[in-house]
């Protein structure tokens, strides 16, 4: 097929479908404006930042490569694949053809013009092209100019060395050499979205991973240190061996005393290459040319290859000490790490209405709530999900006993019920000891969810009750959710069943209905005997929500390790349903299940009261402040300074430590183990407590306020020099800190954010021993370093729910 036949038969959807932007040829070619109410044009517009634009007096330049059957496209045939991109200038030769179009000043990488013509590249790839590019001179904010190769069919578009490779452009542009352009690729290239269930409509869905999101969310961020070198190494490998495509940089910390971080993809290339070229002889000499390949660049100081191919990398002192410096002035938030999902549900703490929150709870309302502030502090939107139990037989029982025992209760009012923990043990006795009561119960379930308005009535009273409760210890501990409980769900329930029971998935089994699921013997049972729906028909009816209504491309379930199993049946089922992909953690939507083990008490058991009761989470809370109180006055006390806190002083903090301790305690292990809790242990101000770690960072606070500078001028007028080892060892810690959430948002472990935050504290102690900060001669410098310190810390500590401290 020639160039022009191409174009004239099936370009952008002219067969009547729409392309991947949702746009028809009939309307995007000819009017691209006619397109304004269409949905992905609006998110092509709205959905990028406009930092970076078209230079006004710079020209495009696109080279058209013709495919070996194929001529170059003639001008005539180039006019008409772009006539939305006027005054386009055409040049044709044997070899290859160009348009050099100019754009208005202010075009914005996402304007529609450029998505066509993105899209005719790709095109052009169908009859044989291999390397359609765009070369395009952007302008930021600060007025520097800028190149960047767009090769459309890239996922992540690397920078390259574009000193010597520039083509010549029509209007030639100054350069601004800036060695490595921090601001990470954003493709302006629509992605195609992930397409999910419709789970009603019998529509199959597919899967795919969320490319170009981080590019979309990135802004003006550059992403974690790892992410910026990955950046560069794509680009090295690509230069290396351009035969072998979509190679993964390997990127991670270096442990040896070789370097700061490490490339480790040498090997692995030598196995795919080996025999095929005679450049490389071992897999040292494949490590040499990555290094060699490399792009120009502020982050490296030096490279070194070690061994098979290991490359080495030193950053740069400099570059270090500015990205510090950059943080002070720009904010912690230019450091959250660059994510590929948009939008997450995270079901956490979900209490059962009736019953009092305990200790059980603790877990999941902390593990959850932190896993949500990671996320929402990555630009993820977040839908913080409190499935509360508030839908089932036990319904049925409490409002039987709320009628019988007081017949005029709406006079009464909470009164009639009073302490909800008592009031439910004395229905749940009645309910085993009296088989009349239970009969009426189990008839007041049919008629609370048949609608009737008494049985309404007295459900939405003890609901109400519950709330309250949860409430004071969700305000004790900060942490905030929208509740969507089990009966939210219920309306939702036939219609899914329906569309599992047509997809074949639904069997009948001893009377109930059940998904058999392979590798269980068991079957997953969604409806049973008696025709009532269970937590597996009400997960699905959930799941099914959370995809098709709220759009979410990541759901977590934060419950203990004791649910895995039906965790692990239920996900089973919704891949059958296509709801979900084949297991792979790069595909989208999926579902994570973050299980956690047991609190256990000194004696090794399940943390109970002396009576056996479970501890109730507000008075745990309640006790862990009392202590916290008297150790704080005690130390004041000692040191003579109890007269310098008024009550209220004393009362925040010993509030901050209390809760702080309990939330430090559990997060810092990982939450698959089992725990001992100990009030003694937790409120240690010596070792990896959050009492250690408070202090620590009130410590800084004092030393800088003891110096007596003004730390937001020395911000803009003072520099970062990293002189001494100890500050360098400081200094590469807390560049790390993008990573280390990032890595603990994605394999959901909170602990790996502790330790950070841990091992942060140590390296400032050995800093603050080893060099001297007020009265020395680098005293500017190192207290830009210990206001960067005690930032980084108040960010750790609000991820993880902690209230800092600023006086001790």
């Amino acid at each position: 097929m020639s160039w022009c036949q191409l174009v004239h038969s099936h370009p952008f959807g002219s067969d009547g479908r729409p392309n991947e932007f949702g746009i028809r040829r009939s309307k995007s070619l000819r009017n691209p404006s006619s397109n304004d109410s269409n949905p992905r044009v609006k998110a092509l517009r709205s959905n990028h930042p406009p930092s970076p634009t078209c230079c006004g007096a710079a020209h495009l330049r696109v080279p058209f490569f013709p495919g070996p059957q194929s001529p170059p496209p003639s001008p005539s045939a180039l006019a008409f694949a772009l006539p939305s991109l006027s005054g386009a200038a055409i040049v044709s030769s044997k070899t290859t053809s160009s348009a050099e179009l100019p754009f208005p000043r202010g075009t914005r990488r996402s304007s529609p013009a450029l998505a066509e013509l993105c899209w005719l590249l790709e095109r052009r790839r169908e009859i044989g092209e291999q390397r359609s590019e765009l070369w395009i001179p952007f302008t930021r904010s600060r007025g520097s100019v800028i190149r960047e190769k767009r090769e459309p069919h890239l996922d992540c578009l690397p920078f390259q060395n574009f000193h010597n490779c520039i083509p010549m452009c029509a209007t030639t542009c100054s350069f601004a050499k800036t060695g490595y352009y921090r601001a990470p690729s954003r493709r302006f290239l629509a992605t195609k979205k992930t397409e999910l269930p419709l789970a009603m409509s019998g529509d199959a869905s597919s899967s795919a991973p969320l490319q170009g999101q981080a590019a979309k969310d990135g802004g003006d961020r550059a992403g974690s240190v790892k992410q910026q070198l990955s950046r560069l190494f794509k680009a090295s490998l690509s230069a290396t061996v351009p035969d072998e495509p979509n190679i993964e940089p390997l990127v991670e910390v270096c442990t040896a005393k070789f370097g700061d971080y490490q490339c480790n993809n040498a090997m692995g290339l030598w196995s795919r290459i080996k025999g095929k070229s005679t450049e490389f002889k071992n897999p040292n000499s494949v490590g040499q040319a990555i290094a060699r390949n490399l792009p120009p660049s502020d982050i490296i100081e030096s490279t070194s290859v070690a061994g098979p191919g290991f490359v080495n990398i030193v950053l740069s002192d400099k570059w270090v000490a500015q990205s510090i410096q950059q943080m002070l002035l720009s904010g912690i938030g230019t450091w959250a790490p660059i994510l590929s999902v948009p939008k997450a549900v995270v079901d956490f703490s979900s209490p059962n209405i009736a019953k009092e929150m305990h200790v059980g709870h603790l877990r999941s309302t902390i593990i959850g709530d932190t896993l949500a502030r990671m996320l929402e502090f990555s630009n993820v939107e977040v839908l913080r999900r409190n499935h509360v139990g508030d839908w089932g037989t036990q319904f049925g029982m409490l409002i039987e006993h709320l009628f019988d025992k007081f017949p005029n209760w709406e006079e009464a009012g909470e009164q009639a019920i009073g302490d909800l923990q008592e009031f439910y043990k004395a229905s749940k006795r009645r309910f085993d000891d009296d088989s009349t009561f239970m009969e009426k119960a189990q008839k007041a379930v049919v008629r609370l969810q048949g609608g009737e308005a008494r049985y309404r009535d007295a459900w939405k009273k003890i609901c109400e009750i519950s709330r309250k409760e949860f409430d004071l210890v969700y305000q004790c501990l900060g942490v905030h959710l929208e509740e969507k409980g089990e009966s939210f769900y219920n309306p939702y329930i036939p219609g899914v069943l329906e569309e599992l029971s047509n997809k074949g998935l639904i069997e009948e089994s001893d009377g109930a209905r059940v998904i058999f699921i392979e590798g269980h013997q068991i079957p997953l049972i969604v409806v049973k005997r008696d025709g009532g729906y269970n937590y597996a028909s009400t997960d699905l009816a959930a799941l099914w929500y959370r995809l098709n209504i709220e759009k979410a491309n990541w759901i977590i379930y934060v419950t203990d390790v004791g649910q895995s199993q039906h965790f692990d049946m239920f996900f089973s089922a919704a891949r059958r349903a296509g709801w979900l992909p084949d297991s792979n953690g790069n595909l989208y939507p999926k579902a994570s299940h973050v299980g956690f083990g047991l609190v256990l008490g000194s004696d090794g058991k399940r943390f109970r009261t002396r009576s056996s009761e479970v501890v109730r989470l507000v008075e745990l809370l309640d006790e862990a402040k009392s202590r916290s109180k008297t150790e704080l006055q005690k130390r004041l006390k000692e040191n003579g300074k109890i007269a310098e806190w008024t009550d209220e002083e004393l009362e925040k903090t010993a509030e901050a430590i209390g809760y702080g301790a309990v939330k430090y305690a559990d997060l810092k292990n990982n939450r698959l183990t089992n725990y001992t809790f100990s009030f003694d242990q937790m409120l240690n101000d010596k070792g990896n407590t959050a009492v250690y770690l408070l202090y620590a960072h009130a410590r800084i606070c004092s030393i800088i306020r003891k110096s007596g500078r003004d730390v937001e001028e020395l911000k803009k007028t003072g520099n970062i020099v990293l002189g001494e080892p100890d500050e360098r060892i400081l200094g590469l810690h807390l560049i790390k800190f993008a990573e280390v959430v990032e890595e603990a948002c994605t394999n959901l472990l909170p602990n790996i954010l502790c330790e950070y935050l841990y091992n942060l504290s140590e390296k400032f102690t050995g800093f603050y021993s080893r060099c001297p900060v007020v009265g020395s001669a680098e005293e500017t410098s190192r207290l830009l370093l210990c206001e960067a310190t005690a930032v980084v810390m108040r960010k750790c500590f609000y991820l993880l729910g902690i209230t800092p401290v600023y006086k001790i």
